[in-house]
């Protein structure tokens, strides 16, 4: 018998085909270990939820681990603390899998799953391969990673409810393509369930130490009492949590005796949640000194730099535009018309980010600053240097 390297080709793709198999149903029995599964999908406030969620069935000596994508990747574990994860290669659902093997070995009651897949494919085998979630979550359906997920909305509504799980329920904030949802959750066999903002009071939120949107908070209830942990438990929980980085944290920032509201909503980089968020956040602080919006753009996507410049002074006309970057002065002539009377200052994305801060605090006393567009690397540092300017009073 002639051996040849075909034949040891074919070998070694058996044993692989087999190790496949073996690591495959080694990974299921762990799932069924861990009695309660939630995954979170959604465009927005995924992060957030999933940090809300956990800490609802944590209060209720829910024994529960969490790992967030978010600004910066964490996994949270059964006593509330973060613990950033390390990693040394581009990110890949894998790491799903062997979080969820970490999870098993601490004997947790409830893992919660931030999904962190964006190609339709990749979400089907997050929930379906990976998590088999007893409890589904989508947050919402917004105009993001439409390159990936379809070209229009109904396209990201349906990769979405790729991670809609089997025989189990799917809670969602989502009001406008609830049909999509509804149809993918019935041909599932799970039950739907829309939760409302609504039923979210002032009070509840402003016991929040950074700015939560009620829609997320009403979302995380529902699925705390899916798991069966009562609303008040659930609400005390989520009080204490510890936020995202990307969290819409609103500082008063001290200059001498000069103070400006500043706003964090750069974690919304799509027009339509960022200017959701515009609404919620001028309605709680009115700056008596004027707007601004600080625009932090991306260079490698410069559609959606077109997009938050119309938005901004199509629709929100603010007092003061900042932006930082780079050949967007054609943009900025083509809609200023929009509003005439906002002041636009261009910031080049090579210039010191000391001079993007001193720009900040010049503006006029109690003047509301909200922050959009790009938070990872150059952004993060601008906060970090606003933050020594926060006033704790």
């Amino acid at each position: 018998m002639i051996i040849t390297p075909l034949f040891f080709l074919g070998i070694l793709a058996a044993l692989l085909c087999a190790a496949g198999v073996i690591e495959y149903y080694h990974h299921q029995r762990l799932l069924n270990t861990i009695p309660i599964r939630i995954h979170v999908n959604g465009t927005r406030g995924k992060s957030s939820v999933t940090r809300l969620i956990a800490a609802g069935l944590r209060e209720a000596g829910i024994r529960t681990f969490a790992k967030t994508t978010g600004t910066a990747p964490r996994v949270i574990d059964a006593a509330g603390k973060d613990h950033i994860i390390h990693r040394l290669r581009s990110p890949s659902i894998g790491e799903q899998v062997r979080l969820l093997n970490y999870f098993s070995q601490e004997k947790p009651d409830a893992v919660v799953m931030e999904c962190m897949a964006v190609q339709p494919q990749y979400q089907w085998i997050s929930e379906h391969q990976m998590v088999r979630s007893n409890l589904g979550v989508i947050t919402n359906v917004r105009p993001d990673h439409m390159e990936e997920m379809g070209s229009t909305l109904d396209d990201v509504a349906h990769s979405l409810c790729n991670t809609v799980p089997l025989d189990g329920k799917l809670v969602t904030g989502e009001d406008e393509h609830l049909g999509i949802l509804k149809k993918v959750a019935e041909n599932n066999g799970s039950e739907f369930i829309q939760s409302d903002e609504a039923n979210i009071t002032d009070d509840e939120l402003d016991q929040f130490s950074y700015m939560e949107h009620p829609a997320n908070v009403a979302v995380a209830l529902d699925v705390c009492h899916e798991a069966g942990v009562q609303r008040e438990v659930a609400l005390a929980g989520m009080h204490k949590v510890q936020p995202d980085l990307g969290a819409l944290i609103a500082w008063s920032l001290e200059i001498g005796e000069k103070r400006i509201q500043f706003v964090n909503g750069m974690a919304a980089n799509d027009p339509v949640s960022t200017l959701q968020i515009w609404k919620f956040v001028i309605d709680r602080y009115p700056g008596e000194g004027g707007t601004c919006v600080f625009f932090n753009s991306r260079e490698d996507r410069p559609a959606r730099t077109r997009q938050l410049i119309e938005l901004t002074l199509a629709e929100i006309k603010p007092d003061h535009f900042v932006v930082r970057g780079d050949n967007i002065d054609g943009t900025i002539e083509r809609v200023r018309n929009h509003s005439p009377q906002t002041d636009i200052h261009v910031v080049e994305l090579n210039q010191n980010l000391d001079f993007v801060v001193n720009q900040l605090l010049g503006l006029p006393h109690d003047t509301l600053i909200y922050a959009i567009g790009n938070q990872v690397g150059s952004g993060q540092e601008i906060l970090t240097k606003l933050a020594e300017y926060r006033h704790h009073g």
